[in-house]
């Protein structure tokens, strides 16, 4: 049974993907005049992929008039060959809406596939590791990228500055007064409701901050997190541990069996897209 999964992308987002694409009308289709005749366009996987943006391509299509049926949904695990999406309209209407479709689905599903495999790695070195997407994806896609990221069965890191408390040590180079214990009280005297972030540099600042939340360790080594976890947990801290930059399937297993539970990375945005191979027919 298929279960679409909620529209990332209104109608209005969506009708501006399509006009960046065909702003003026498709030249050639009209200038062929076979604009009016019937088809009907399918949509297969052509590599292995975590499918995700489906529901999207399919709404493309129903918006510029086709009807549109989907045969996966986003989450889904395709193999190849995997037919995702149908539609049967005009001629005309199926090349308009073709190509954005198709590059949405194939960007998504990269982005999710490559997720799902870090994901997937994290959980062989810890059951409860999760891995979480940074909001250093291409300007523009947020919203993709946070279904992208659930596709797979991640998380985002944070999906804007209005959201999280993360302190940086460039929010730290502005305080008046070198007093992590301060610093975390005015933090959530402020925000109750949040909890605190922190990103360090080394065990020695990691001990410093021990009193937040979570402790984020920035491009620590599988080695330094393990030394950094131990010497929180002799020192009391009961605060989560994060590993963060350079997170990738390839080490993923190591750093969650160094005792981070919170994988944070953005490689997944920089994944290939994975490839939809499109069939189109005639119609009667």
């Amino acid at each position: 049974m298929i279960r679409p999964q909620p529209l990332a992308l209104d109608d209005h987002r969506l009708q501006q993907l399509l006009a960046e694409d065909v702003p003026y009308g498709d030249l050639t289709t009209e200038a062929l005049a076979i604009d009016a005749r019937p088809g009907q366009i399918r949509l297969f996987a052509r590599d292995p992929m975590v499918v995700c943006g489906i529901e999207e391509a399919a709404r493309m299509f129903t918006l510029c008039g086709a009807r549109a049926t989907l045969h996966a949904a986003s989450g889904q695990q395709a193999a190849p060959e995997t037919l995702l999406l149908e539609a049967s309209a005009e001629a005309g209407i199926l090349h308009r809406a073709w190509k954005s479709a198709q590059t949405l689905v194939e960007w998504c599903s990269g982005v999710a596939s490559r997720a799902a495999e870090i994901q997937e790695a994290a959980r062989r070195g810890h059951p409860e590791a999760l891995v979480a997407l940074t909001r250093k994806n291409v300007p523009g896609t947020r919203r993709l990228a946070v279904k992208a990221a659930r596709a797979a069965g991640a998380a985002m890191h944070r999906t804007g500055l209005s959201e999280t408390l993360l302190v940086f040590a460039e929010h730290r180079l502005f305080l008046d007064e070198d007093d992590p214990a301060a610093a975390i009280a005015r933090l959530r005297r402020h925000c109750p409701e949040k909890r605190v972030v922190v990103e360090v540099e080394d065990v020695a600042e990691a001990l410093a901050w021990a009193a937040a939340d979570v402790i984020q360790l920035e491009k620590f080594s599988p080695a330094a997190v393990a030394e950094t976890v131990a010497a929180l947990a002799a020192a009391g801290s009961t605060a989560l541990v994060a590993a963060a930059g350079g997170v990738n399937a390839a080490n993923a297993e190591d750093y969650a069996r160094a005792g981070a539970r919170l994988l944070v990375t953005s490689a997944p945005h920089l994944a290939p897209p994975r490839d939809v191979q499109v069939r189109f027919a005639r119609g009667v």
